[in-house]
């Protein structure tokens, strides 16, 4: 089961370093670096969103799942990017509670102007261990589990392949 993770800072700055830190953990297989992304929001409400995508399998991208994503959260326009079947699919789902609705909520009152956060999805780890490592950053930490179903379909939207729990 996937864990979507959002660690929420009182400040600007605060997820871009922790992201660093992240990526560096990525390196050593907690994490995947495409799976990670910072949302920024000025003290004149304005969102700035990082990822670190790169194109996977079919054309899709952590990218579009990250703008997706932030578009369902916080209303931030989809950035302008094509969908294709599986994602809107994987999006349809998505809308319809594969992302807790207490989540939702949750990060949008912790991402409030002049603060930032960090999103990670963890797949392949324990959510705990990646969380452990991001403490010396402190913030507030909120997960949400996605379906084996949920995971499923995300894998298969992203990377062109069923989970290896489908196969």
């Amino acid at each position: 089961m996937a864990t979507l993770v959002a660690i929420g800072y009182p400040d600007e700055t605060t997820a871009t370093a922790a992201s660093l830190e992240a990526r560096r953990l990525a390196k050593d297989l907690i994490i995947q670096p495409d799976a990670i992304a910072t949302i920024i929001r000025d003290r004149e409400g304005k969102f700035h969103v990082t990822t670190t995508h790169h194109p996977v399998g079919a054309g899709a991208t952590w990218g579009m799942f990250w703008g997706f994503l932030f578009g369902l959260l916080f209303f931030v326009p989809f950035f302008g990017m094509a969908v294709g079947a599986g994602m809107g699919a994987l999006m349809g789902k998505m809308t319809k509670g594969a992302i807790n609705k207490e989540f939702q909520d949750q990060v949008r009152d912790l991402v409030k102007p002049g603060t930032s956060a960090l999103f990670l999805v963890i797949e392949r780890s324990t959510p705990d261990k990646a969380v452990e490592a991001m403490s010396q950053f402190g913030g507030t930490v909120l997960k949400s589990s996605l379906s084996k179903e949920t995971e499923a379909e995300l894998q298969e939207a992203l990377h062109g392949e069923k989970s290896a729990a489908e196969v």
